[in-house]
């Protein structure tokens, strides 16, 4: 499985690619903006795309799927609990922040927790993790998180935003903690990191390391 990423955006968001190699069946996770960008990446690794996969359906997660789609026409999946975002909610922060928004086509497949889903020969399993946003989830695959705004290196997503719930984060990172800790974590914003890694370096999730080794 090859991942490669775009940084797109005003919030210098992270799309990703994830290539079965062996066949050349690919899914994007988040295209969030600079739709020609992310259109290149597909063309440059010879994938086929097979669909769109979201962690959630913020503004800068989901601006350029339209541009996307334009040029394949794939299915879009989405948790439900995230529809407020992707129908009006990140309109109006697009409208806020002042950037431009082109409204997204109704997502196509609905996401649940313990759905798998499959690129190519690798399957990866759906996490519903809520907190940042009601319908947040990562995607997880032997070895590989596709994980959103749930965790970053050496911090979390916002539980600030309108629908997020701080004590539903908790409650994911405390689950999502229990992958193995040679996971490696690829994130909506940052560099890439690994479960172990942010087990004894991030503050929001070295307490839970120290309380697992007593």
């Amino acid at each position: 499985m090859k991942i490669d990423v775009r940084t797109v955006g005003a919030f210098a968001e992270n799309c990703y690619l994830a290539v079965d190699e062996a066949s050349g069946h690919a899914v994007l996770v988040d295209p969030g903006d600079d739709g020609a960008r992310i259109i290149e990446m597909v063309k440059t690794n010879g994938a086929s795309l097979n669909a769109i996969w979201l962690t959630h359906a913020h503004l800068d997660h989901i601006g350029a799927i339209n541009a996307v789609r334009a040029v394949y026409d794939v299915p879009v999946y989405l948790h439900p609990l995230d529809l407020p975002y992707y129908e009006r909610l990140s309109a109006k922060a697009a409208d806020m922040y002042g950037v431009p928004w082109d409204q997204p086509e109704a997502a196509t497949r609905p996401l649940a927790e313990g759905d798998m889903l499959s690129v190519g020969s690798t399957s990866f399993i759906v996490m519903h993790v809520p907190g940042h946003a009601p319908g947040h989830v990562s995607f997880n695959a032997p070895g590989v998180s596709l994980s959103g705004d749930l965790l970053f290196a050496g911090s979390i997503g916002r539980t600030d935003l309108p629908l997020a719930d701080p004590y539903a984060m908790d409650a994911s990172l405390e689950r999502f903690a229990t992958l193995p800790v040679a996971t490696a974590v690829y994130p909506g914003h940052g560099p890439s990191t690994t479960i172990g890694q942010e087990l004894e370096t991030n503050p929001f999730l070295s307490g839970r390391a120290r309380a697992l080794k007593r």
